[in-house]
């Protein structure tokens, strides 16, 4: 039977970009600690205080870190317009990937030829370089056009890829039809495109220095005001957008770090962390880094799954501790919030649109304490290997004042709300006891811990869904009959949260394990009925 693809919304289009910025950000996140622990253990405060740290092989071996975790922070947009249309391709995604390579090169190459033709390349005064905004980029000289230019680009040749990918030609040029088109089509398009990026860049450039000036403008308030937009966006998936805006971008302001401009709170910081002649780490930075989600990741969010365990009825107590507990450890381990969130998120709004005003608070107060703790997750790790390790001019000792604070006050407001107007948070319900227990019956069924059979089941079964990816936490999925997705029996099967988009589109939360559970459901799919 003829399917046709579905017509992707906008809504759509917005949520599986931000989705393609994981794979470049999970590498950015190790390397930063990876970048972080040779840095520090390497530094001359640190050897200094552990003299055992002075030996020769452990220096070799903490420059060695170094060195590696710097790659991702120099190759950063190359990157991106790789991730793009690898995450963004429905079908032959190595050859999307490989056209984003392609690309990138070949507009900067564009540029290269546009400033060379005008007479301002080539050129090695620093004065003509800055004000053109010229840097050496994969050995070109070209507009330095960031995270931005690389999502511009890894969003045209999406479209190339998904337009031209099946084209068929004429018999005396079939071997450049199908996929092989791709790679070429990008390189005559982007080769265009490179000579009108030096002159709409300046405005682009302008609106992005715009945004910056507003976040900026709102003083102590600018961190809040991401901190919460951050948080009431990612329901929707869209958060990611506005991070790599304020990271990677003017919006998180601009520096002279080692003699090169900087762009990007988290760019700042890593290119701060990598020079040697840095003194500490910028405040205007780190403002919209891990430290200001601290208080509600390592304090806030354990309060509140405390305060769902205390008020779930007593017989159903040790039936919902294994989910809080994983909850927690996501949480405050590895940075992931949703498997917490997302339990109180569905049948308590006010309550998540509190957490959202408290994780903002939590980045202002944050900031106005001063304190200097960047990269990107905001759990433990980062705060012992960007904190602790970097000695008390980071002011990490505030972190666990502050986030004992915020225990409390997520405690005592979850408890109040959660017995006040009767919220059925996990445990409270007295269906929830059977729920519970088919959860903890279908688990272990495969590798991921999750009955992946009884999920695709809920989910309408094979023909019901057109199309299957994830992110960090979520399945996303295209279904051709919503009417026949199960959201109880979903939860039953230990889905945290299932989130009906539109009539076709399906998010259901499941957690750290939702690669395994999508390879697994893959491959129920991929075998004949």
């Amino acid at each position: 039977m003829a399917t046709t693809k579905q017509k992707i919304t906008v809504w759509e289009f917005f949520q599986n970009l931000g989705k393609t910025f994981m794979l470049p950000v999970a590498l950015l996140s190790f390397c930063g600690i990876m970048l972080g622990i040779g840095s520090s253990l390497s530094s001359h405060d640190v050897i200094n205080l552990i003299p055992l740290l002075g030996n020769h092989v452990l220096q070799l071996i903490f420059i060695w870190m170094s060195k590696i975790g710097s790659f991702a922070f120099s190759y950063l947009p190359v990157m991106f317009a790789i991730a793009i249309p690898l995450g963004m391709a429905r079908e032959n995604k190595g050859v999307a990937a490989f056209s984003g390579f392609v690309g990138f090169a070949v507009m900067n190459l564009a540029v290269n030829f546009w400033l060379t033709a005008n007479g301002i390349l080539p050129t090695t005064d620093p004065a003509v370089l800055k004000a053109n905004n010229i840097q050496n980029i994969i050995g070109i000289q070209s507009i330095d056009t960031g995270i931005l230019g690389a999502v511009i680009i890894g969003i045209i040749v999406f479209y190339l890829h998904e337009r031209f990918s099946t084209i068929r030609l004429p018999d005396a040029l079939a071997f450049f039809g199908g996929t092989r088109f791709v790679p070429i089509i990008t390189t005559l398009v982007m080769g265009l495109v490179g000579l009108v990026i030096p002159l709409i860049w300046p405005w682009f450039a302008a609106a992005i220095s715009g945004l910056g000036w507003i976040i900026n403008g709102a003083g102590e308030f600018g961190p809040m005001i991401f901190g919460t937009g951050e948080r009431l966006l990612l329901p929707f998936g869209l958060q990611h957008i506005l991070v790599a805006i304020i990271r990677f971008t003017d919006a998180g302001g601009t520096m002279d770090v080692c003699g090169h401009s900087v762009s990007g709170a988290l760019t700042i910081f890593q290119a701060q962390l990598s020079c040697p002649t840095s003194g500490g780490f910028a405040e205007s930075a780190t403002r919209f880094l891990s430290q200001g989600k601290m208080p509600a990741f390592l304090g806030g969010l354990p309060g509140a799954a405390l305060a769902m365990y205390h008020c779930a009825r007593p017989e159903n107590r040790h039936k919902i501790k294994g989910l809080l507990i994983s909850g927690v450890v996501a949480c405050v381990v590895g940075g992931t919030t949703e498997p917490i969130e997302f339990l109180f998120l569905f049948v308590a709004p006010v309550l998540y649109l509190i957490h959202a005003l408290l994780t903002g608070l939590g980045f202002t107060v944050m900031a106005m304490l001063g304190v200097t703790i960047g990269n990107t997750d905001g759990n433990v790790i980062d705060f012992v290997v960007f904190g602790i390790l970097h000695g008390l001019a980071t002011k990490w000792y505030w972190v666990p004042v502050i986030a004992a604070i915020w225990f409390a006050g997520y405690y005592a407001i979850f408890r109040f709300a959660i017995t006040r107007f009767n919220i059925k948070t996990p445990g409270r319900d007295v269906d929830n006891s059977s729920s519970v227990e088919k959860t903890l019956a279908g688990a272990g069924v495969g590798k991921s811990g999750y009955n992946s059979p009884a999920i695709l089941a809920a989910l309408g079964g094979v023909a019901n869904i057109t199309s299957l990816d994830n992110c960090l936490t979520r399945l996303r999925l295209s279904i051709a009959d919503m009417s026949q997705v199960d959201d109880a029996a979903l939860k039953a099967n230990g889905a945290i949260g299932v989130v009906h988009l539109n009539q076709h589109s399906l998010q259901v939360v499941i957690g750290p394990q939702v690669q395994s559970v999508k390879d697994e459901i893959a491959s129920l799919m991929s075998v004949p009925a």
